[in-house]
């Protein structure tokens, strides 16, 4: 499954610097004017997967932080995804990587937290201003492993549901103050997408069919279905898994949304009104606005529908943690705690800008963010977000979704069925299971 696409947006010339450093297979650190800018104060090495709009905010972030402590951040960009987590787990091992690095909280426990990853203390959070009240309690019970804190979340990024309030309103389908209407059930929501459909003249909805692990998995877990994983094999709810397949072939076979539609398609499907809804990540609002801002798109957003009692939908958040050190500098220690709390206490923009729904509650349930439009609208996904299984090859940039997502591309064809989906799916997971983790 890929990961959200960098939307188009402004790079920053120190952005461009950063993303071409790593892509070079060097780090900013190589820098020799930076180095020799910042030689008199703390440095704290910071590792990301973030680029495009969401690098730029991020960048924008940095200079502000750098800006107010004195601190200087070298910061490298590298490229999502396998890279990422192979640069992190080669530089961890080795007890030299970066002393903060971004990652997906679904991967934690699959980077081997108590060899790779130094835990953090709750006492350094709370003298650096932030306290586990501070976040939801489903996500922060994520950061914890065998008892001991190894992450501090970011975000939460989700599949959320981006609506066309023109077509919608001409399909009958806003409420009073222009926002969608609420449904609950499949069938409601595909009468719904008919009407949507009636006025596009070609689709209800946009799907990234090539990443149909995010509907499986929100769809499977919207009915309280559980996938867990042991030494032998795994235990699915076929019952469960086959209800949300086959919302998939249903979707697909009526024509309610795409069967083939890569990534930058089913974003162009919805620019273009030929669907007047899309389900993709909230990352995506940074392409919508700049479109919206070209050529006068008027939309917004909502959470997941309610297909099956609840609005849970697949997701994941950015998460600070801190690579294993051979040892550490107190005063770099410290700086990099300062670090993650101040990020935190400043992710309204990160919020604003990226779309990303900021974890620390005290920016989410402000009254400004709680003002802020279309963000708002959605900001219940922190509640609702549901990880990916608890197993190493599960989570962002990891082969369990990679290769449903495959499997699931055939059903949104019309060229598998769904029985011979959820075989394929069984098939492929214990595969996975008999493989040897490579961390270990």
């Amino acid at each position: 499954m890929p990961n959200h696409p960098s939307p188009p947006g402004p790079f920053s010339r120190r952005a461009l610097l950063t993303g071409t450093a790593a892509a070079a297979g060097i780090g900013l650190a190589g820098c020799g004017s930076a180095s020799e800018a910042f030689s008199d104060q703390t440095t704290v090495k910071q590792w990301n997967l973030l680029a495009g709009s969401d690098g730029a905010i991020m960048t924008s972030m940095h200079d502000q932080f750098m800006e107010e402590t004195g601190t200087n951040l070298k910061a490298t960009t590298f490229a999502w995804g396998t890279p990422f987590y192979t640069k992190l787990v080669m530089g961890a091992s080795g007890g030299n990587a970066a002393d903060v690095a971004t990652i997906h909280l679904s991967r934690l426990e699959s980077l081997s937290p108590a060899t790779l990853l130094d835990a953090i203390e709750l006492d350094e959070l709370i003298d650096a201003g932030l306290d586990p009240e501070d976040f939801p309690p489903s996500i922060w019970e994520r950061c914890f492993v065998d008892d001991r804190i190894y992450a501090v979340p970011i975000d939460t990024h989700a599949l959320v549901n981006y609506y066309n309030r023109g077509i919608c309103a001409e399909a009958g389908v806003l409420n009073a103050d222009g926002t969608l209407l609420e449904t609950h059930g499949v069938e409601e929501y595909f009468d719904l997408l008919r009407a949507v459909k009636d006025v596009t003249g070609e689709y209800g909805t946009s799907l990234d069919t090539n990443a149909g692990w995010r509907q499986f998995w929100a769809w499977y877990r919207q009915q309280d279905g559980e996938w867990t994983f042991h030494e032998d094999g795994f235990e699915l709810d076929d019952d469960k898994a086959f209800n949300a397949i086959d919302t998939i072939y249903r979707m697909a076979e009526e024509g309610l949304c795409p069967r083939i539609s890569d990534g930058g398609a089913t974003a162009a499907n919805f620019e273009n009104g030929l669907g007047g809804l899309v389900q993709v990540g909230n990352w995506e609002i940074t392409r919508f606005r700049a479109f919206s801002e070209a050529n006068g798109l008027d939309f917004s957003m909502a959470e997941m529908p309610d297909f099956f009692g609840n609005r849970r939908t697949q997701g994941d958040c950015h998460s600070y943690v801190l690579p294993r050190h051979n040892s550490w500098n107190p005063e770099v220690r410290a700086a990099t705690i300062e670090y993650v709390s101040w990020m935190l206490q400043h992710s309204f923009e990160w919020g604003a800008g990226a779309g990303h729904t900021p974890a620390y509650l005290p920016v989410t349930e402000s009254a400004e963010y709680q003002e802020l439009e279309p963000n708002a609208e959605y900001s219940g996904v922190v509640d609702n977000v549901q990880f990916d299984p608890k197993v190493w090859f599960a989570g962002s940039a990891a082969r369990l979704p990679d290769e449903v997502a495959a499997v699931l591309a055939g059903v949104y064809a019309g060229n598998t069925d769904p029985e011979a989906a959820l075989e394929g799916i069984k098939e492929l997971a214990q595969t996975l299971v008999e493989l040897p983790n490579p961390i270990d």
